[in-house]
């Protein structure tokens, strides 16, 4: 009877000291389809490739910006479809960006379960997207961007007196 304890007692042990191996190549692989997902977006942008954002992209995507216009003050609301991203990425994206301009910077902020937040520093913005795992895959649901402040203009230098 004391062998089956012991037996049985090892076998848990191993099993618990497995556990977090098991749960770090899961995270490992998602953490892996996570990025793919963020960079197939960024990456598919700079080149023009509609296949590769529409991968990256679940059909009912949500990207916004929120802008002020700069002579009423007032907010305004910029959406785009999954549909209206895939046709202006196809229609030529990022592609005018110069190559040495093209920063796609991943950082996953979270994950839980099914669920995912990630910041992606690109050419002249931040997108900070939310992720789900959609039937097996990691997609991009929703983007909120925001561009880069406008570099000051410096006044015209005046002639010296």
């Amino acid at each position: 009877m004391a062998r089956i304890a012991r037996t049985i007692l090892l076998a848990a042990a191993a099993l618990a000291a497995a556990a977090p191996t098991l749960r770090a190549q899961a995270t490992a692989a998602d953490s892996a389809a996570i990025r793919a997902a963020a960079l197939d977006y960024i990456d598919g942008w700079y080149a023009a490739d509609g296949a590769r954002m529409e991968r990256a992209l679940h059909p009912e995507l949500a990207k916004r910006n929120v802008y002020s216009d700069p002579q009423s003050g007032r907010s305004r609301l910029i959406q785009m479809s999954a549909l209206t991203l895939i046709n202006g990425t196809r229609n030529g994206g990022g592609s005018q960006i110069a190559a040495a301009e093209r920063t796609h910077d991943v950082t996953i902020l979270d994950v839980y379960q099914g669920a995912a937040s990630v910041r992606v520093r690109a050419a002249t913005w931040i997108d900070y997207m939310h992720l789900a795992k959609w039937n097996g895959r990691w997609v991009i649901m929703n983007v909120l961007w925001e561009n880069d402040a406008a570099p000051p203009t410096s006044p015209t230098p005046r002639a010296p007196r």
